[in-house]
């Protein structure tokens, strides 16, 4: 089992950055993708960046290419979601989520795993 807590979220204008921590307990993410999701209200759950085990860089949503960044430190078993040029469309519950499967997948049914989220709120 993993546990995933997600931290860094807030209110911020728009232009501005974030920093989104998911800090995992129970096992190793070293031998895990991880992915970042995020779900406005009245929509759809959707993926926004993942990055594969021993991977250094991520894949991304194109909504977001660009201006966010995924990293993982497997040393602190945390990931990290940097969000540059933030928007009003970029305001969600961001999640975390660990998979264990060969492949990195975009689709939110293939994690396994996933945090309680934290809320991004970019005001225009």
């Amino acid at each position: 089992q993993v546990q995933l807590v997600e931290s860094g979220g807030g209110l911020v204008q728009a232009g501005g950055s974030l920093r989104l921590s998911c800090a995992a307990s129970g096992r190793s993410i070293s031998s895990s993708n991880m992915g970042w999701f995020r779900q406005a209200p009245g929509k759809e759950r959707e993926f926004v960046a993942g990055i594969r085990r021993t991977w250094v860089s991520g894949v991304y949503a194109d909504s977001v290419k660009g201006r966010f960044t995924i990293s993982r430190d497997d040393a602190k078993n945390t990931v990290y979601l940097q969000m540059n040029s933030l928007k009003p469309e970029d305001t969600a519950v961001y999640y975390c989520a660990a998979d264990q499967s060969y492949i990195l997948s975009r689709t939110r049914e293939a994690y396994s795993y996933w945090g309680q989220g934290t809320q991004v709120t970019v005001s225009s």
